[in-house]
């Protein structure tokens, strides 16, 4: 028997944001701002953003990861629900995007809690390592094509115990294309595999949004 889920529609998608999300007026300006923008479907859903939150004070996250910042949106909701301690390191190599994220930061007051760093996230990623550098949260959300050398360099950087959370990996319902050889596509499938067949950690994938998986390190 296959499991069903309920689909989405644009009226009940209102009804889920109007009831199911705490998305104060910065945050609903943010997201139409860049809603208009030329890219601005690549922004994660209210949704997403309070889960990611929520993802934070559950688990008590003190040091969070953020592969792909774009214009602040998710950084912003994962800032606001770490303690006064806690702190956010977000990678992208987009300016254009990223200003526009400092300045919602700062707007919410959160600026002192989130460093940014403009770069080859990958790079980065191994510099990270070789400091000896570690996370308790790492959300993923950068190109795609790289998204399984992605996954092995967060997973290094990972505290035990801690959550990689990775977007965009049902991709519009194209990975269910057995025969695509689109490369986004075929990239998505191959993290989707290996997430699947690793014994190292826990996992599950959630029909949420654009689809989410959750990757637990023991």
């Amino acid at each position: 028997m296959k499991s069903r889920h309920l689909p989405i529609s644009a009226q009940l998608q209102d009804y889920l944001i109007e009831q199911g999300v705490r998305e104060d007026d910065l945050l609903r300006r943010l997201r139409a701002e860049t809603l208009a923008m030329r890219f601005g479907h690549m922004q994660v859903s209210p949704e997403q953003g309070q889960f990611l939150a929520f993802l934070i004070k559950i688990l008590r996250v003190r040091t969070v990861l953020e592969i792909g910042v774009f214009t602040g949106y998710s950084s912003l909701c994962m800032a606001r629900a770490l303690d006064d301690d806690g702190s956010l390191l977000g990678l992208d190599n987009q300016k254009r995007f990223t200003d526009i994220a400092q300045q919602y930061w700062a707007e919410a007051g959160q600026e002192e809690k989130i460093e940014l760093r403009l770069c080859d996230a990958l790079a980065e990623l191994d510099r990270l390592q070789k400091k000896g550098a570690t996370f308790d949260m790492i959300f993923l959300d950068a190109d795609k094509e790289r998204y399984p050398s992605y996954y092995d360099a967060c997973l290094e950087v990972l505290n035990p115990g801690g959550l990689l959370v990775i977007d965009n990996v049902l991709w519009y319902g194209h990975v269910a294309n057995a025969t695509t050889t689109e490369p986004i596509t075929c990239a998505i499938q191959q993290l989707n595999q290996t997430i699947v067949s690793d014994s190292r950690v826990e996992m599950v994938m959630l029909p949420f949004a654009d689809g989410m998986t959750l990757v637990r390190k023991p």
